[in-house]
């Protein structure tokens, strides 16, 4: 039945203002918004939805995954841009002083949150999935 549906994800926030300019400007997407409800428009015509909820709480594991050719050079680009990333050193998961995970118990990844503080990530693109 819905083997043929165009399926999209979406996930909440609770400034959609703040939240369009950060995927506008930080990340370079195009976005468009319609009733309140941002629309993130990516490459392949994916879509997902960010909609407002005022007693929103951040997700705490990954809602979104940006694969990338060049991992450290989209790290330095985004940094440039103010995305800051997160820095782990747990048992499971270190990073760098970049933010980096270097493929060491999956694949080279940076995490960063949005300005909901929903969890984000550039992911290698040979890591991906």
């Amino acid at each position: 039945m819905l083997k043929n549906s165009k399926a999209f994800s979406g996930f909440s926030a609770n400034d959609i203002p703040k939240s369009k300019e950060f995927y506008a400007r930080a990340l370079g997407l195009e976005v468009s918004e319609s009733h309140g409800i941002l629309t993130l428009h990516l490459a392949g015509g994916n879509n997902v939805i960010i909609y407002p909820k005022p007693n929103h709480v951040p997700a705490t594991f990954t809602v979104l995954n940006f694969p990338v050719e060049d991992l450290d050079l989209a790290v330095d680009e985004l940094t440039k841009r103010g995305v800051q990333f997160e820095h782990y050193d747990l048992p499971d998961i270190k990073t760098d002083e970049k933010g980096i995970r270097r493929g060491v118990n999956g694949p080279t990844v940076a995490w960063f949150k949005d300005p909901a503080g929903n969890i984000l990530s550039v992911i290698e693109e040979a890591g991906a999935i």
